[in-house]
């Protein structure tokens, strides 16, 4: 999900809000679902750039043992 996504679903929370209507159990689900896929995919970026770090310091070492 991107942040239009949660831009959107935090925007229709805020409509029935002021309307001063309890928001549907739907739209509350999505915006949760929303926010944790976001967590998720920061979670993966992290893995991913450790990943990235361990490669390299990997890479460097082969390098250094081929001298």
């Amino acid at each position: 999900m991107n942040k239009f996504a949660v831009a959107f679903a935090a925007a229709g929370l805020m409509a029935l809000a002021a309307c001063g209507e309890k928001p549907a159990a739907e739209a509350n689900n999505a915006a949760n679902e929303v926010v944790v896929n976001e967590v998720e995919n920061s979670a993966n970026a992290m893995d991913n750039a450790a990943n990235a770090m361990t490669n390299a310091a990997n890479a460097v070492e082969n390098s250094t043992n081929a001298m």
